[in-house]
């Protein structure tokens, strides 16, 4: 299988959240980034320019579902083309608060609903934090399956490989456009949304991130600490449902035609200053 072409660039769009109580996490949410939320029948859409957030009743800790917005509408149709040919079932999908027509949503070997479109123009201001919705990670069980389709059907990139000491793959990060990751596979022993993370734009946020989750009562719970894979500074939490959140700054751009890094699996990788959190 050849690797799909380089014409393939979009940017993490929006995610979905399930959640026992939808509405409880969009209010915890809307609360934290200062962004107004709608609801749009039975599920809660919170969009401002820098990041879109869907939540419906599902399973907590449940990601049911990850946009991306092409910056050419020309690319869908050979991605659509690439999919069809590996025997994966695509659905073009009706227009939507968050795509333009011409939109298409696909399953991922793990059954992660994708989708990938147009976005439609965001209906308010940043008025928050810093912090764009920027990158979304998984759990798999098959890491290196995954990892596969979406580098050599889907069209992203590899930026870093971490590979165990016996040469077990272990992650991948990987780029739709030339920032380091907007998403990423941990090899783990079950299926699921690892965290979600949201970029901010320097080290100082990061400050301004942490007093504002202590005035919130919102425990640090890793952080704040360097990645080796992506170079970027972070710190993490949960939301009142369990999912890890990440705020992020000084994410690595990638210059063209930058060869696949490796790294060991080891909490130095994972965080250069201190204690990893290395998944199983």
């Amino acid at each position: 299988m050849t690797t799909a072409p380089d014409s393939l660039r979009a940017r993490l769009h929006f995610i979905e959240l399930g959640s026992p109580d939808p509405q409880r996490l969009a209010n915890f949410y809307a609360e934290l980034f200062d962004a107004p939320v709608i609801q749009e029948g039975e599920h809660f859409v919170l969009r401002d320019a820098d990041r879109a957030v869907v939540f419906r009743e599902g399973p907590e800790k449940s990601l049911l579902g990850a946009g991306f917005q092409v910056e050419n509408p020309d690319v869908i149709a050979p991605l659509h083309a690439r999919l069809a040919a590996q025997g994966v079932e695509v659905r073009s999908l009706a227009p939507t608060s968050l795509y333009e027509p011409g939109a298409i949503g696909f399953h991922d070997p793990d059954g992660s609903w994708l989708q990938y479109g147009v976005a439609t123009a965001a209906p308010a201001p940043r008025t928050g934090l810093p912090g764009r919705l920027q990158h979304v990670v998984l759990g798999s069980t098959n890491a290196a399956q995954m990892i596969d389709f979406h580098n050599q059907v889907v069209g992203l990139r590899v930026s870093d490989r971490v590979v165990s000491e016996e040469g077990e793959l272990r992650t991948a990060f990987l780029r739709t456009d030339d920032e380091h990751h907007s998403f990423a596979v941990f090899q783990t022993s079950n299926n699921r949304l690892d965290h979600h993370c949201y970029e901010s734009s320097g080290w100082g946020d990061l400050k301004d991130w942490g007093d504002r989750l202590a005035a919130r009562h919102i425990k640090v719970e890793w952080g704040p600490g360097r990645h080796g894979p992506g170079n970027n500074l972070f710190l993490f939490f949960y939301d009142p449902d369990g999912n890890f959140i990440e705020i992020s700054a000084e994410l690595e751009v990638v210059p063209q035609g930058k060869p696949t890094g490796e790294w060991p699996h080891a909490e130095r990788t994972l965080n250069s200053w201190g204690r990893g959190f290395l998944r199983t």
